[in-house]
């Protein structure tokens, strides 16, 4: 069983637009903040069950306010939008530093057939 990495830093940069994450395994991602709040893992955004997801749309601006330590396995971020409920684990923003290309243009395909727009 391979171990899971570690964060080693965890910071907010660029006025809230983003947060940096380093792990013990050499990896280190910048999170964009409209990534982080859209893909959110709160009932809000992913419901409580698979097909109840919701398409967060308008977060291009949105920054993160602060960051609170939930325990040591996850980081609750607070958003300028309000949102504060998602609880981001440390495997879930590895996931999303990794995949955060492939998730945004996603994203901006959802938003686009839905006829929406990154913007408020």
């Amino acid at each position: 069983m391979t171990r899971e990495a570690w964060p080693t830093d965890l910071k907010v940069r660029d006025h809230g637009r983003m947060l940096h994450v380093s792990y013990d395994s050499g990896e280190s991602f910048d999170i964009s903040a409209e990534l982080l709040r859209v893909e959110s893992p709160s009932a809000e955004v992913k419901g409580h069950g698979p097909g109840q997801e919701q398409l967060v749309w308008g977060k291009r601006d949105v920054a993160i306010q602060r960051a609170e330590a939930i325990g040591n396995y996850a980081v609750r971020l607070i958003f300028s939008d309000g949102h504060s409920t998602g609880i981001f684990t440390w495997t879930y923003l590895a996931k999303l530093g990794r995949e955060g290309a492939a998730l945004m243009q996603a994203y901006e395909q959802k938003l686009k057939d839905a006829g929406l727009t990154r913007t408020p």
